[in-house]
């Protein structure tokens, strides 16, 4: 059954980057009202929605606080961060101050306006580290082996202190690693995109070490439904929103390869610091108390993908 949320005013921050449009897009399809907070440093290339209202500000600084404050959200979706590894080991004040206090200033607004539903991106496999069980279950010991794993386990913390506290009904989403059209493909993170976007352009993809890491790969339109089921529903914690199956990136490259016909062999680069060799999450907790599951197949998912980007680099 479809989820609607009529009658329910719903802050999105970075609702103007990848997974945020297409939440955006949702929400507004759910009968919601949407106010979406972001500075545009990230923006997707998929347009934000026209009835989507948009506030550009820094969600650490005080406009952001303000526009939370006066709208009176009565739910919230967290998803505005830093979210490069490799930067976040360049630029770690950076990454502590968008992900770690721009989190913190949020929920702070969120309080003083009286909305009690946030809900806020988390992420799996950087905070899980090196999982001695996989698929990883929530309650796996968090070892993040980056500045951004270790900001996001610091949010999660912050969730749980405020909502112990009574001042909130927080819950963490932890995401696997999501692809899908919009992603940007110019960057340094989203393998998918980056080579999406390479292929189609004639260029090698790029396969990091030797390809045997393995990611689980979740298609944005299932991290999507999580989103909007997390905000219409009251429970609190942290869940896993994942496939709960392992892709090696090599693999991963070649499919992509053969989906857009390029028959030429990747380009290899070292290992980043701190790259986690095996990711993959147990979905069981959210399929129980959120009654998610993902819907999208890889192979399908990544034919998606390509198809979008075609229309970009064309």
């Amino acid at each position: 059954m479809a989820v609607t949320m009529h009658g329910r005013r719903v802050m999105v921050t970075g609702g103007a980057g990848f997974i945020g449009v297409h939440s955006v897009e949702a929400l507004l399809e759910a009968g919601a009202e949407v106010l979406v907070i972001d500075d545009l440093r990230h923006a997707s290339y998929r347009p934000l929605p026209g009835a989507a209202r948009l506030e550009v500000a820094d969600v650490a600084e005080g406009t952001a606080r303000t526009a939370i404050e006066e709208w009176q959200p009565t739910a919230i979706l967290h998803l505005a961060a830093q979210g490069g590894v490799n930067r976040s080991w360049r630029e770690p004040t950076m990454d502590a101050h968008i992900n770690v206090l721009g989190t913190v200033s949020v929920l702070a607004a969120a309080m003083a306006s009286g909305c009690r539903r946030v809900v806020v991106a988390s992420s799996g496999g950087a905070l899980y580290g090196a999982a001695r069980r996989l698929p990883t279950p929530e309650d796996e010991p968090a070892q993040p082996r980056s500045p951004y794993g270790t900001a996001k386990l610091s949010i999660e913390h912050y969730l749980g202190h405020f909502t112990r506290a009574g001042a909130i009904d927080a819950l963490a989403l932890r995401y696997g690693n999501v692809y899908g059209p919009g992603q940007d493909g110019t960057g340094e993170a989203g393998v998918v995109a980056i080579s999406s976007r390479r292929l189609l352009e004639g260029r090698a993809p790029v396969i990091r070490g030797d390809g045997a890491q393995t990611r689980d790969f979740t298609y944005v339109g299932d991290v999507v439904a999580a989103n909007v089921l997390g905000l219409n529903s009251t429970v609190t914690g942290a869940f896993n929103v994942g496939t709960g199956s392992e892709t090696a990136i090599g693999d991963l490259v070649r499919r992509l390869c053969e989906l857009a016909g390029y028959r030429g062999e990747p380009e290899r680069e070292p290992l980043p610091p701190g790259e986690v060799a095996r990711s993959a999450l147990d979905n069981s907790l959210a399929a129980e108390r959120l009654g998610w599951s993902p819907a999208v197949s890889l192979d399908d998912g990544l034919a998606r993908t390509l198809e979008s980007f075609r229309t970009q680099v064309s």
